[in-house]
């Protein structure tokens, strides 16, 4: 089945990776091992909410800020555009944010799922959502991430997919994956082999 969109992870993927989630807990009062950030505030008081809010929003900003493109983003982006692709950005980040980032390096999605929309991943809602809005059906998409909750929210739609290999990490998650890749502009040879067309 050809692959009519491509949606991707921000933080590792499209971007330099930034967080340090460890720190970030630490700021939180939480251990190491709590588990994912969002997930424990939720667990939070009111008013320690409220402060993890504002120590999460400032590494956010910072990470705005900071932020750096991985080799071949904008020129993938644009070569899947050329090409016809829906192009999609599913973050567990706030819209705010990623708009921000896609304006200061020039980068344009057809949507954006942000953590207000929805569950958040590995949860399959934004790669459903996104699908609904491109028209198409889950399995003509690929989820491009760093992160075992890409590969997670892909797989539970029935979407194909891609763990970017950016750190020694990540290869944790490669039996997670349908393919694995260490350059972001090898996401043009998936689409191409797929849909048997020249990039």
């Amino acid at each position: 089945m050809p692959v009519k969109a491509v949606i991707f992870d921000l933080d590792g993927t499209i971007t330099e990776p930034y967080f340090d989630f460890d720190v970030i807990r630490t700021e939180m009062g939480l251990t190491n091992d709590t588990g994912p950030v969002l997930e424990a505030m939720k667990k939070m008081t009111p008013d320690r909410r409220r402060e993890a809010e504002r120590i999460l929003d400032y590494h956010e900003q910072r990470a705005v800020e900071q932020s750096k493109l991985n080799a071949g983003s904008r020129e993938t982006l644009e070569k899947l555009r050329q090409m016809g692709l829906h192009i999609g950005l599913l973050t567990r980040n706030r819209r705010s944010n990623a708009e921000a980032v896609a304006q200061k390096h020039g980068l344009y999605f057809d949507a954006i799922v942000d953590r207000d929309d929805g569950p958040v991943k590995p949860d399959a809602f934004g790669v459903l959502s996104l699908c609904r809005r491109f028209g198409i059906e889950p399995h003509e998409a690929i989820v491009v991430g760093d992160y075992l909750f890409d590969l997670l929210c892909a797989r539970t739609a029935g979407a194909q997919a891609v763990l970017l290999v950016n750190t020694e990490k990540a290869k944790e998650f490669v039996e997670h994956a349908d393919f694995t890749i260490y350059r972001l502009d090898q996401v043009l040879d998936i689409v191409q082999q797929t849909n048997g067309c020249g990039v």
